[in-house]
């Protein structure tokens, strides 16, 4: 089984992507039509909120259910916050397409928000639902991801995009010891995913290398999973490159480890 377990899609219409600006190359309606003729021997995906409302939500599982077969799960939103999350993520998790949610921790300014006492009982009804919490994050969070999971030792947490290291700006050595903190005392598992959107424009395989190798010494294949991050992969080479860039990366690994890493691993933290 090979899975696409981090993409998006989305219409511009529908007015709720504050940070989808018209300077981007990226600002125009994407929908599985366009995916589908990247996807090679993928025949699953996971299809993850970019916008924090609900009406996202309720949009990305008519686009799963109308899908064919080929979503197999979608990562939305709630307010979790909010006086009555815990009712709305109860009400989710009956969605049986709807396998986690995600708040974007990366466009809150306060980087300890997800340990507010309100947001507790939110979190606490996504452990209880067997809902994944999908870490939208920069490494500044990495040290708060203990923390959570100390919290919540039954929340199944997949860190998005590796937690964005600088790649560009050479930031290695800080972000890969709180990754091998996060490895080494939770539970938590990692999308090999948006590497090539933190790195320099002309990036090359070179430049991602030492990354891809820390995080599977820290994590190992069991733990990762392959995400293209499609449609905003575009802006840093596109689907294609990062699946060849992909291939070079995990060259080194045994079947068994790439299957993992390439599917085995998606389909079972989430269920798919």
């Amino acid at each position: 089984m090979r899975v696409d377990a981090h993409h998006h899609v989305w219409r511009l219409d529908r007015g709720d992507y504050g940070w989808l600006t018209a300077d981007l190359p990226i600002h125009r309606d994407y929908g599985l039509d366009d995916l589908r003729p990247l996807l090679g021997d993928i025949t699953a995906t996971v299809l993850v909120q970019a916008a924090p409302t609900e009406a996202e939500t309720r949009y990305l599982l008519e686009v799963a259910r109308g899908s064919a077969g080929l979503v197999h799960g979608v990562v939305g939103w709630t307010d979790l916050a909010a006086p009555d999350a815990p009712v709305q993520v109860a009400r989710l998790a009956r969605e049986r397409l709807l396998q986690g949610l995600r708040p974007m921790l990366q466009d809150v300014p306060d980087t300890n928000w997800i340990l507010r006492a309100e947001v507790q009982p939110g979190l606490m009804e996504m452990a209880a639902r067997g809902l994944v919490f999908d870490a939208l994050i920069q490494p500044r969070h990495l040290p708060v991801m203990l923390e959570l999971a100390r919290w919540h030792p039954t929340l199944r947490i997949v860190i998005d995009h590796a937690a964005k290291p600088d790649i560009a700006g050479g930031g290695l050595q800080m972000w890969a010891d709180n990754m091998a903190r996060v490895a080494r005392e939770t539970t938590a598992v990692c999308k090999l995913s948006g590497l090539v959107t933190e790195a320099a424009t002309d990036w090359s395989v070179a430049d991602l290398q030492p990354y891809v190798t820390r995080l599977l010494d820290l994590f190992g294949p069991q733990r990762l999973l392959w995400g293209s991050d499609w449609p905003v992969v575009d802006l840093a080479g596109g689907y294609g490159r990062w699946r060849e860039a992909t291939t070079e990366l995990l060259g080194q690994l045994s079947d068994a480890g790439r299957e993992a890493i390439l599917g085995g691993t998606a389909a079972c933290v989430y269920r798919l």
